[in-house]
């Protein structure tokens, strides 16, 4: 009777408080559960707001039922929860949670809360709500203490709340996917399980119950093919988006941009492991890499240029032989023209990859015109490094340093060095940038960087190409109407001695013949140099044109012609370099009878040492 006197005493002093709050037994209790009561107070204050006010208190503790009664043991929430009790137990959490909570029911409250406060999940005051569950989550995940290291080491709450679900979710999103949307609530399993939401094979399904669309297309796609039969190789939405670190597709950060795609895709696409192992056409990323495309994108400007999911789609791509593709021979014209309207079928006919390459690998006659290169550019620089090395050996061995041309040598006049100065300035930078473009990422392409990247070193190259032009027709006018400019050409005309000279002086700086040539002031040696730079600035201006209205080109050109364009283009840059680098520069910097340098492009004035005079050479003198 005394233990029921405390009860009653309790009852009469929080009834008028609790009672309608309350459930009976409830209120029954909180007369010794209270802050006067002297037992311990188990929030049943909250009790009356929670998702189990309906209940009474010996449903969870049934050892109860007595008064009084002692320490009660955890209730065990798996008694009326039991699936989700089922699947927590099968979980990695399960074992961790029973270990420290004596069963795995009882652990519950670790991440709803409190029995007696718990609400529904989806009330936004839940532990458990959507929007809270980072933190939630985040209380043992963020904690290196109470999370197994090589998941503390991907801080994934940091990490999620830089994603674009995570940065919704801050902002008050409640559609934007949180923890359990992708990992599920309880039974949370590792990736590689199986029966995981996050396992490679279940994560379309699992993006798919928001990106219902995107997974349709993925599934129908040659990836989601692959990985149904079981390649696990094949990417999923993880391997392209990431998975803590997915960004917004048009943000910079993000791994599927239209600046960073290509590099996404060249993970799989550029293993050699892998290409055998599927089958899969080799050296395409290179190829794309080499094309104008790439290359662009190389330098920065990846943005605005064709990327990989521009041709082949994003979730939908499908095999070139699919009539749904967007690379089948009969879509490629419209997929090209989404850039270059009116393009045309014909670029359906060529291997997409190498066209505009320079690699010469997209049609025969690209190809032919490299391998025509790579032979003519080392037999030329070859043949001009053995005849400059003969000269430049007899002269140093024997002293010998009297000048073998005997014809006047007229002043250069002020327009004609001012035309030279031009050439000099435009062929310059026309090389630099252009193999700042061939060649991006190197020490020399630092300059552009600094002065505006891409663009800049784009402008650059085609202002001094429109300088370099409007030149070559105002020499040809120079030539053609003005009576000096004739009178030069005349003595740059080829001569039937212009084709035995050669040999003769060869012959003599080699020690085989004791004649010592004479020829005329303009010999084959300047007048090589002039028509084949005639011939060069005509090839450069042909091809570059090509290249640079490419839309127009690919209009009105076929492929092949548009491949051939781009591979000269180059490989006369090449071979024009380095004709200037071994032959120009030889014959005004460091034949001895110059040496120094010949000043004529400044004075106009011809100084050979071998006369002792500071003026043109005559007949007489030689």
């Amino acid at each position: 009777m005394g233990a029921l006197s405390v009860v009653l005493t309790g009852l009469l002093l929080t009834a008028s408080a609790s009672a309608a709050k309350l459930p009976d037994e409830a209120a029954a209790c909180q007369g010794c559960h209270s802050k006067d009561g002297g037992a311990p107070n188990p929030r049943l204050g909250a009790y009356a707001r929670s998702v189990h006010k309906d209940l009474s208190c010996t449903s969870c503790h049934t050892q109860a039922g007595e008064m009084p009664h002692g320490k009660l043991e955890k209730a065990d929430c798996g008694m009326c929860h039991a699936d989700p009790a089922a699947g927590l137990t099968a979980s990695p959490h399960g074992a961790a949670l029973k270990a420290r909570f004596g069963t795995v029911g009882g652990a519950c409250g670790a991440c709803h809360g409190h029995a007696h406060e718990a609400v529904k999940a989806r009330d936004p005051k839940s532990p458990t709500a959507r929007v809270n569950q980072f933190g939630t989550c985040g209380g043992c995940h963020a904690d290196p203490q109470k999370t197994p290291a090589k998941v503390a080491r991907q801080e994934p709450v940091k990490s999620y709340l830089k994603t674009v679900h995570g940065a919704a979710m801050v902002q008050g999103s409640t559609a934007a996917a949180s923890c359990s949307d992708c990992h599920g609530s309880h039974d949370i399993r590792p990736g590689l399980d199986s029966a995981s939401g996050v396992n490679k094979t279940h994560i379309a399904g699992t993006c798919g119950k928001c990106h219902k669309e995107e997974a349709r297309q993925y599934r129908a796609s040659v990836h989601g093919h692959a990985l149904a039969d079981g390649a696990k190789e094949a990417p999923t939405c993880t391997d392209c988006h990431g998975e803590h670190s997915m960004q917004k597709a048009g943000s910079a950060e993000s791994s599927v941009s239209s600046g960073t795609v290509t590099k996404t895709c060249s993970a799989c696409h550029a293993s050699e492991k892998l290409a055998g192992l599927f089958k899969l056409p080799s050296g395409q990323v290179q190829s794309f890499l080499d094309s104008y495309h790439g290359l662009a994108a190389k330098n920065g400007h990846g943005i605005q240029v064709a990327n990989c999911a521009s041709c082949h789609g994003w979730h939908d791509v499908l095999p070139s032989s699919d009539p749904a593709s967007r690379i089948h021979p009969d879509k490629v014209a419209k997929t090209c023209g989404q850039c270059h309207a009116g393009a045309g079928i014909r670029l359906g006919t060529g291997k997409v990859h190498q066209a505009l390459s320079g690699s010469g690998d997209g049609s025969a006659a690209a190809g032919f015109f490299r391998a025509l290169y790579l032979l003519l550019i080392p037999l030329t620089i070859g043949g001009m490094l053995f005849h400059n090395f003969a000269d430049l050996g007899h002269k140093s061995l024997t002293g010998d340093l009297r000048p073998m041309r005997a014809e006047e040598d007229p002043m250069l006049s002020g327009g004609e060095r001012l035309q030279h100065a031009v050439l000099a300035v435009s062929f310059i930078l026309l090389g630099y940038s252009g193999f700042a473009l061939k060649f991006p990422g190197q020490w020399w392409d630092l300059p552009f960087q600094w002065l505006g990247g891409e663009a800049f070193r784009r402008s650059a190259h085609r202002a001094a190409a429109l300088v370099f032009v409007l030149l070559s027709c105002y020499h040809a006018y120079y030539l053609l109407l003005t009576k000096a400019g004739f009178g030069r050409l005349k003595v740059m005309l080829p001569a039937l001695r212009d084709a035995r000279d050669p040999a003769g002086v060869l012959l003599y700086n080699l020690g085989l013949s004791k004649k010592r040539p004479m020829m005329a002031r303009f010999s084959y040696i300047e007048k090589a140099e002039y028509w084949a730079l005639v011939w060069g600035s005509g090839v450069m201006v042909v091809t570059g044109a090509v290249l640079v209205f490419d839309t127009m080109s690919l209009r009105l050109l076929p492929l092949w012609a548009i491949e051939s364009a781009r591979v000269i283009h180059f490989m006369e840059a090449v071979l024009a370099c380095l004709a200037i680098l071994v032959w120009h520069w030889y014959w005004v910097i460091f034949d001895p009878e110059v040496y120094p340098m010949n000043w004529a492009w400044l004075t106009g004035r011809v100084r050979l040492k071998g006369t002792g005079h500071g003026h043109p050479l005559s007949k007489e003198q030689s």
